[in-house]
């Protein structure tokens, strides 16, 4: 079921609606088999996956905590390895015999290895980090072990960030289902401003984005120039509005109802470095490694070759969590060599700064757009299906300015006029213009708080501003978001 689908819209207000007028001890419950129901509405025999492992790390919290000495990490590493196979099952194997059997194919071409015949159960990546949180807090007694089943299932499945994140701690999710929630107006309201704007930037922004990039990245070697250069930074822009689209609309659902969950996003594309890209992109995730992989691994507090062997090795493996293709890890590696070199050279630059007095290299503006273009650069090999498909474009990325479509050659932003009509273009414009100023504006005050400090009639006016926007200008075609295919 997709937010920004016609059954989410009947879905979404049946739930929270009959969760207010429900007794406090029956709200679990009703949130459970309401999060089932979500989570079936893809492809519902996974559903048993994800209740095998609810079993497995339930029992394993438990174990954990009333064993003592190696028995806990025993229990812990049972927990783990129950998850990361069945991750490995369904989302590596086919990836790693595809590999096995290029190679056997080298001294035996009719030798091969069977391949399984199975569909990668949507969202499992995420909740299988968020339960693997758990039980790895449990054992550093950061947590207690959850006694009620029904409870540590809704951690689990809680239908709002159960197949895109955030990526939750049991610190900051558990209790809050123990608690009462009272129905508060400004909650509410606050939710469904969250859910509206990010539905906004789904549809309007990311959604009428994908035409372009879907059309060229599709086919890459039939487009040469301005098109892919085009299609690569409408890429950059239509993955940040998708997957923050989708998380400001699960913090925003959690909301209506008293949950609040973690964000994130914090306006990555305004960071001056990589390493500010990762603390403002996906935070969920990038903290999740930093407290799980990262600091495990001995993290900064290490000789500094081992300190950017692990930075490194813990975005190669970020590379591979997004997905089971060499071009996903290629994107993970790209990003720890920035990092790396970032750690290796910051003393250096600052020095040659110092010396040459061109103090304007340090430049916000000169930041931020050395950290887009980087960023965009990556974005490229995960965009791209093949890596063969990513250097084609990387190599033909500024050559000449042309491109042929339909029989017809295309320059300047003629090429663009292809995919969009000029009323299409002009809501584009206009949804990327307002992104940009509220995004800025932020800096100075969140834009909740000046909302509610304006005058009735101008909120109201705002609302139905971006309601309308949104219904008449928005793209509803059931477009899935990316960040479900991990």
């Amino acid at each position: 079921m997709l937010f920004n689908s016609l059954e989410f819209l009947i879905f979404f207000p049946v739930v929270t609606v009959l969760f207010y007028l429900l007794p406090h001890r029956f709200r679990w419950l009703h949130l459970l088999v309401a999060s089932c129901v979500f989570y079936m509405a893809f492809i519902p025999v996974y559903i048993l996956i994800l209740f095998l492992t609810i079993v497995i790390d339930y029992y394993a919290g438990i174990l954990i905590e009333s064993a003592v000495g190696s028995q806990r990490k025993l229990y812990l590493a049972m927990s783990l390895v129950a998850n990361i196979g069945v991750l490995a099952v369904f989302k590596y194997y086919n990836f790693f015999i595809d590999n096995v059997n290029t190679l056997l194919h080298l001294s035996s071409p009719t030798a091969s290895l069977p391949l399984l015949n199975i569909i990668l159960p949507i969202g499992l990546s995420f909740h299988t980090f968020q339960a693997m949180s758990y039980t790895i807090e449990v054992y550093r007694r950061n947590q207690a072990a959850e006694r009620h089943f029904g409870i540590y299932a809704l951690y689990v499945m809680f239908y709002p960030q159960l197949v895109a994140g955030p990526i939750e701690r049991p610190q900051n999710v558990l209790h809050q289902f123990h608690e009462k929630k009272s129905f508060s107006y400004d909650q509410v309201t606050s939710g469904l401003r969250l859910m509206a704007w990010g539905l906004f930037k789904k549809v309007v922004i990311a959604d009428r984005m994908a035409y372009l990039v879907n059309e060229v990245y599709t086919k890459p070697h039939d487009f040469h120039g301005l098109p892919l250069l085009v299609a690569t930074i409408f890429f950059s822009v239509q993955i940040y509005c998708d997957f923050s689209g989708y998380s400001d609309m699960a913090l925003g659902a959690a909301r209506v109802m008293g949950f609040e969950l973690m964000k994130n996003f914090d306006r990555p594309y305004f960071s001056r470095s990589i390493s500010e890209f990762w603390r403002r992109w996906h935070i969920s995730l990038s903290t999740w490694f930093k407290d799980y992989l990262y600091i495990s691994l001995g993290g900064n507090r290490v000789a500094l070759p081992r300190a950017c062997f692990n930075l490194f090795f813990v975005f190669l493996v970020s590379g591979l969590w997004h997905g089971a293709n060499w071009t996903f890890i290629a994107w993970g590696a790209i990003h720890g060599l920035y990092l790396v070199i970032g750690m290796l050279t910051r003393k250096s630059r600052d020095s040659f700064i110092e010396r040459t007095h061109m103090h304007f290299l340090n430049s916000p503006l000169l930041n931020v757009a050395f950290t887009c273009i980087l960023a965009a650069f990556a974005w490229i090999f995960f965009r791209a299906n093949t890596l063969h498909d990513a250097l084609y474009v990387i190599t033909h990325l500024f050559e000449g300015s042309s491109s042929t479509w339909q029989n017809n050659t295309y320059t300047g932003l003629s090429t663009v006029k292809v995919f969009y009509m000029p009323h299409e273009w002009l809501a584009l414009s206009g949804a990327l213009a307002l992104l940009f100023l509220i995004e800025k504006a932020q800096y100075r005050i969140a834009i909740n708080t000046w909302l509610v400090q304006q005058a009735t009639p101008v909120r109201w006016a705002i609302y139905y501003g971006i309601i309308l926007y949104t219904a008449f200008l928005g793209a509803f075609k059931h477009v899935q978001f990316i960040y479900f295919q991990f």
